[in-house]
Parts: structure tokens; C-alpha cells; sequence
């Protein structure tokens, strides 16, 4: 048994869930891949297989089988990737508030508390002047606000995310977790500045597919680029932490409201 397989994880009717190495994945074979994923989303996974990314925290995998049935079926039948993604977080959500974990947050009506309880720990080193860089809790964040939340993310895209923080998932491998953060911190400067997050009309791509002027688009080159290069990554994240800071004495912070 190779890469990116860890282990079994279980068997359910036809299908083998396996616990794999999304770091390998991400690095290797598909830059894009999450949390999870099946054949018809994935095409080098084989069919009748699911993919679970290895977790660091907590445990979200029947979650995530009971999402990749319900869109490995629809898609199997013909729907598009977008309706059975849609149906699949419906089912997939109803599931996650079973949970003990969501019962125990579902009363908390005041958003700071909720947002105390989501916050881990403080990553001071990138945490300067007005930036907060924070490690969350990843299945509250999916639980509670956005259910595809994965791997990180800031305020300049998500409004639950309070002004000028960061949040990284706690989930996601210790040895990702500079390289996600430099795609955030970048994305979010480039925001700063007026770039869009994404766009739907492809525009000036790369040899890799990259939509270089959106935000997102060159997060994700300058990501790729370090994982496969990443003696200078250090440096290059301390940069854009002062680029933030600079952003914040130039530019009014935006009115979430």
C-alpha cells in the first residue's frame, strides 16, 4: 500500500473509506483537495472509494461519509457537481447537529461568546499591531457558521471572521499550516489593495491554471509555489504580516455591518 493511503478507516456497503494524507495529496497529486473527497469529484480516487484527510483534532469522518454518499450517488445518476455538492451539505449539516459538541453551543445566541469558544490559541509570532492570527476550532467553525470552511481563512472573505483576523484550522497538518497561512495573508493584502477574491470568467491563467488577478488565484500560485519551495517561507510571512499592519494605517477598516 502506497501514498496517499494511511489506513482503513471502514467499509460501508460498496464503498472503502480510507484515511489518506491530504499533505501528500496537496503536494503531489492535486493542490485543491480538502477535507474529503470521491471519484466523481476527484477522478484519481478510484470509485467506490472515500478519501478523508487525516485529522489532527476532534473527529468530523462520519460527517464527511454521510456527505460523499449522498453526492457520490447524485452525480453517479448524472446531477452536476454543484447540485449534489448543495444536497450533500444539507444532509451532511442535519447530521452535524446531532453532535455533542454542536448541542453544547446551539443555546449561545451572543456572537463574541460563540467566537471565544471557536478561538484556540493566539499564533503571537504573526500576530502584529492590529493582525490577530488565531488557530480555530475547525468543526465549530463548520458547525456553526460555514459548514465548507477548510483550512483557513480572514475577514476580507468570510464576515463571521471579526476584523483583522486570521483564523487557522486545527485540523489542518502542523507541517501545512505556514503554507496556508501565507495563502491567507497574501489573499488578504491583495483584497486590501482592491483585487477580487474570485471571479467566475477565466483570466490570465498560468501554466498551472492559477486566475492570477484574483486574489484567490495568486494565494493559491504563491502556495504552491512554497510547498514545493520552502526555504524563504519564514521571511516571506513575516512581510506580509508588516504588509497587513501598513494596510491597516493606510486604508479605513470596511463597516461589516
Amino acid at each position: 500500500m502506497k501514498k496517499p493511503y494511511i489506513r482503513k478507516y471502514t467499509q460501508i456497503t460498496d464503498f472503502t473509506v480510507w484515511i489518506v494524507d491530504g499533505n501528500y495529496i496537496r503536494r503531489h497529486i492535486d493542490k485543491q483537495f480538502t477535507n474529503f473527497g470521491q471519484y466523481h469529484r476527484f477522478n484519481y480516487i478510484p470509485d467506490h472509494e472515500f478519501w478523508i484527510d487525516r485529522e489532527y483534532s476532534g473527529d468530523e469522518s462520519l460527517f464527511f461519509i454521510s456527505h460523499m454518499l449522498v453526492e457520490h450517488r447524485l452525480m453517479a445518476q448524472g446531477k452536476s457537481f454543484d447540485e449534489a455538492f448543495e444536497k450533500a451539505d444539507l444532509v451532511e449539516r442535519s447530521e452535524r447537529k446531532k453532535s455533542r459538541l454542536f448541542r453544547s453551543v446551539s443555546k449561545i445566541k451572543k456572537i463574541s461568546v460563540l467566537i471565544n469558544k471557536i478561538h484556540k490559541r493566539l499564533i503571537k509570532k504573526y500576530s502584529q499591531g492590529k493582525l490577530k492570527v488565531w488557530m480555530v476550532d475547525g468543526e465549530l467553525v463548520r458547525d456553526l457558521f460555514y459548514i465548507d470552511f477548510t483550512e483557513g481563512g480572514h475577514d476580507k472573505v468570510y464576515k463571521f471572521i471579526p476584523e483583522n483576523e486570521v483564523w487557522i484550522d486545527d485540523d489542518l497538518s502542523p507541517s501545512e499550516r505556514k503554507y496556508v497561512l501565507l495563502h491567507e495573508l497574501y489573499e488578504r493584502n491583495l483584497m486590501c489593495i482592491g483585487w477580487p477574491y474570485y471571479v467566475d470568467v477565466k483570466e490570465s491563467l498560468d501554466t498551472r491554471g492559477n486566475l492570477l488577478k484574483t486574489a484567490h488565484g495568486a494565494a493559491s500560485a504563491l502556495e504552491y509555489h512554497f510547498r514545493h519551495n520552502p526555504k524563504d517561507i519564514e521571511k516571506r510571512l513575516l512581510e506580509e504580516v508588516k504588509k497587513s499592519n501598513n494596510f491597516y494605517l493606510h486604508f479605513k477598516p470596511e463597516n461589516k455591518d
